[in-house]
């Protein structure tokens, strides 16, 4: 069987996130005060911020210009993938939102971090002391958080992902509105990359 894979794939990261903002980076919230003010918010709720907001809409024009209007948009259903998809839509016009089909689907979904969702590194060391050693001794790529999931599970959600749009959307244009983690493992099956380089680039 002939497989016709889409005419275009456009990867698009969501716009910065609160929990972005809060933790700058790091894997942990970095103590009490940089993580109040999302606390206990799950993260399919987490918001874009203001400036997540304008980096969305800035992001929509280029987008329009360089790769015209897509027959789909996909995005995972969680709250900053859906208001970065919001705010791109604002550079096209009525008529063409109308020819877009919009689909949200889990399988593009960020990496479950786990129990350390809501820890500081603090919390985190004296939570899974040995969680370091593991993590060394198994590989950044094969190595699960406690109660996550690693990069290769990811991989293999987006794997599903990806046979279906070469099942079902041969020939057409697609955007996917998607998260870091998810973006690599995307990376990693299309470029074909080994499992150091999959840790490396972003």
């Amino acid at each position: 069987m002939t497989i016709h894979r889409p005419s275009r794939l456009v990867l698009i990261r969501h716009a910065e996130s609160e929990r972005n903002k809060a933790k700058k980076g790091a894997v942990y919230f970095a103590d009490d005060e940089s993580r109040n003010r999302i606390k206990g918010i799950p993260d399919y709720r987490v918001p874009i911020t203001e400036n997540g907001h304008t980096q969305a809409r800035k992001t929509g024009p280029s987008l329009r210009e360089l790769y015209g209007v897509p027959d789909y948009i996909y995005h995972s259903g969680y709250l900053r993938n859906i208001e970065t998809t919001d705010e791109i839509l604002t550079a096209y016009t009525p008529e063409e939102q109308a020819r877009i089909n919009i689909r949200q689907n889990p399988f593009i979904r960020e990496r479950d971090p786990g129990y350390t969702y809501d820890m500081t590194q603090a919390e985190a060391e004296n939570a899974f002391p040995w969680l370091q050693e593991y993590w060394k001794m198994t590989g950044g790529y094969f190595a699960r958080p406690p109660g996550g999931e690693s990069l290769s599970d990811v991989s293999g959600r987006v794997y599903t992902f990806l046979n279906m749009l070469f099942r079902d959307r041969g020939g057409q244009n697609i955007f996917v509105v998607t998260h870091g983690g998810t973006l690599r493992c995307f990376r990693f099956l299309l470029e074909r990359w080994d499992y150091e380089k999959a840790l490396w680039c972003h």
